[in-house]
């Protein structure tokens, strides 16, 4: 595989994701704002758990809350 071949399934791959993205953004949940919202007001830990995959994905919203300042 040439390098151009690579810059091309990786440029694919973006130009999915960021598609995928724009249309979850205008499909946002009616009590996002509000899950944000209670995320935002805690006084304390934010306490984020999963098993397998969804622990993966837990740890890293995790990793992102902490790096912002909102301990988890």
């Amino acid at each position: 595989m040439t390098q151009d071949d690579i810059n091309a399934i990786a440029a694919r791959v973006i130009s999915i994701e960021a598609d995928a993205l724009y249309k979850m953004a205008g499909d946002l949940p009616t009590d996002f704002a509000g899950a944000v919202d209670t995320i935002l007001q805690t006084k304390g830990r934010v306490i984020v758990s999963g098993v397998g995959k969804s622990g993966h994905i837990g740890n890293k919203i995790a990793a992102t809350l902490a790096s912002t300042g909102t301990p988890a």
